[in-house]
C-alpha cells in the first residue's frame, strides 16, 4: 500500500514537469493563464483585422471578422490557433506587466 502511494506522488510530480512547470511551481509557458479571447483581443487591438489577415491567411480574419466567429473557428482548428498563439508570443505580449 505504501509503495502505491509513493508511486502516485512520483507520477504526479513528473506530470507537472512535463506540462512545463518549473521546480518553483511556475509555468515556463508564456501563454499560461491567458485565454484565447484575450490573445485575440490584444492582437486585434495591435494589428487590426486587416493586419491579422495579412499575417495569418485565414478567412475568419478577412470576411466579416468578429471576435466571436474567430474564436469559434480557432477553437476547432488547431493549426490556425497555433499560428495565432505564435504571433502573440512573437509580438512580445507575453511579457508580464
Amino acid at each position: 500500500m505504501v509503495e502505491y502511494n509513493q508511486l502516485r506522488i512520483f507520477v504526479g510530480q513528473s506530470s507537472q514537469r512535463a506540462e512545463g512547470m518549473t521546480s518553483q511551481g511556475q509555468s515556463s509557458d508564456p501563454l499560461h493563464g491567458i485565454t484565447l479571447e484575450a490573445i485575440l483581443g490584444k492582437l486585434v487591438n495591435k494589428y487590426g483585422w486587416d493586419g491579422l489577415a495579412k499575417r495569418i491567411d485565414i478567412n475568419c480574419f478577412k470576411n466579416d471578422p468578429s471576435i466571436k466567429s474567430s474564436l469559434k473557428f480557432l477553437r476547432k482548428t488547431p493549426w490556425a490557433r497555433s499560428q495565432v498563439e505564435d504571433l502573440f508570443v512573437n509580438s512580445k505580449f507575453w511579457t508580464r506587466d
